[in-house]
């Protein structure tokens, strides 16, 4: 026991001691500058508004702002916004990031998703622009013609085309509603007045 305190005593172990001291200063400095180099502290750039622009554009802005950038799956088209633009960002802009941050977009697509059209024949008027409300359609206009079942639905149009449940349309799309109005239909007057 005494030789181990008459060694921690010696000259051989302070000088040792400082030289591991002056070595772990030396390396936590190296460190620090590298890593204030390396991730260029106290370095910042401004994220653009990158809204509205096109893909494209959208590139050559990132490029020379110094950043790079993913494009994320397209959202639902948003008409206020052209077609294949940049409808939101991640970061927004105005925030302050380094340089060679990655930026997130969120693009336009070309259209409204297609919609299945709902099985609405046979269905009461009321119901049946429930339905269509639900998937994403709009009654745009309804026909009535002579048929027995008041407001029931006997065809759907689109565009003046008649459309079978299971088609696909565009979301958002408007379609006719042909209902009966509650009288029987001329050719059975005559029908059973034949008979």
């Amino acid at each position: 026991m005494r030789n181990f305190f008459n060694f921690l005593k010696s000259k051989t172990f302070l000088i040792q001691l400082g030289l591991a001291l002056v070595v772990t200063v030396v390396l936590v400095f190296a460190v620090l500058q590298w890593l204030k180099n390396s991730t260029n502290h106290g370095e910042f750039v401004e994220v653009p508004d990158f809204s509205k622009l096109s893909v494209m554009d959208m590139r050559k802005s990132v490029e020379k702002a110094g950043l790079r950038y993913e494009v994320l799956d397209s959202a639902n088209y948003d008409p206020d916004y052209p077609r294949f633009s940049i409808i939101e960002q991640d970061p927004a802009a105005g925030t302050k990031v380094k340089t060679n941050r990655k930026i997130y977009f969120t693009v336009n697509p070309s259209g409204y998703k297609k919609v299945t059209v709902p099985k609405i024949i046979q269905v009461t008027k009321r119901n049946a622009s429930s339905m269509l409300r639900a998937v994403g359609l709009d009654v745009q206009r309804v026909t009535y013609i002579d048929q027995l079942g008041k407001d029931m639905v006997y065809y759907v149009k689109y565009k003046g085309k008649d459309i079978k449940p299971g088609d696909k349309l565009p979301k958002t799309s408007k379609i006719e509603l042909i209902c009966g109005n509650g009288n029987i239909p001329d050719r059975a007057i005559i029908k059973a007045d034949s008979e």
